[in-house]
């Protein structure tokens, strides 16, 4: 069975929504935008639509540099095919893609507003700094309590971000940084790392918001990545 076809099948036996790993990225990864971009959510959630091969090619290509005959030699094909699977990955994520250019200071400013409004309840105000299709897609892969389905809708997703919030205990404690180029924010409670939560800002309005909370994909969270590019480096993992 192929790599693509073994990916699928687990996929769909997956409980709930499936979301990459969360990245946590320095503050300065989103100095090289199209590394940044190639680390955000929403490209990693592009890329899994790719067959592995086209996702190979694509990341090599467009991140980090390679040129098509390299590429070749790297995974064993002819470099005309490369260049086949190479445009028509490019295609593909250039249907699907979307750009988030938010200034640190800004991103900052939205978030600790949605804090506020989401610790006192305010569905109002969180409604104000989402979009009108804002989707909030949640990861607990059958272990932990999330939302099975994607919820989207300001009234939907405020009302339910909301609720969250409501329930939460007491010592709940709560940390802005960054995962995968994103503002985000870790929810801690007890010992341990409850959730990440990233936020996808366009125009100064949250349009997507990702909450891992599946405890395997939580494992290495603290782990802080210096992502770089070029032939001779590597993603520091």
């Amino acid at each position: 069975m192929s790599c693509g076809r073994t990916a699928r099948r687990r996929r769909e036996a997956y409980v709930g929504s499936w979301l990459p790993e969360p990245i946590r990225t320095a503050p300065d990864a989103s100095a090289d935008s199209l590394l940044a971009e190639s680390v955000s959510m929403a490209m990693l959630l592009v890329l899994e639509t790719l067959s592995p091969s086209e996702r190979a090619v694509f990341v090599l290509y467009e991140v980090f540099g390679y040129s098509h005959r390299e590429i070749g030699e790297l995974v064993g094909k002819a470099e005309p095919t490369v260049r086949q699977i190479a445009h028509r990955a490019r295609e593909h994520v250039q249907a699907r893609r979307r750009r988030f250019d938010l200034s640190p200071d800004t991103a900052t400013r939205i978030v600790d507003r949605f804090l506020r409004a989401a610790r006192t309840g305010d569905v109002e105000a969180l409604m104000e700094l989402m979009a009108p299709e804002v989707v909030h897609i949640s990861d607990g892969g059958g272990r932990v309590s999330a939302a099975r389905r994607p919820i989207t809708g300001r009234t939907e997703v405020a009302r339910y971000v909301a609720g969250i919030a409501g329930k939460s205990a007491a010592g709940v404690r709560v940390a802005v940084t960054r995962y995968n180029a994103l503002p985000a924010v870790e929810v801690s409670a007890g010992t341990g790392l409850d959730y990440v939560l990233l936020f996808e800002i366009e125009d100064a309005a949250i349009r997507a918001l990702y909450a891992v909370r599946n405890p395997e994909k939580l494992r290495t969270a603290a782990l802080v990545r210096q992502i770089t590019r070029g032939k001779d480096d590597e993603w520091k993992r």
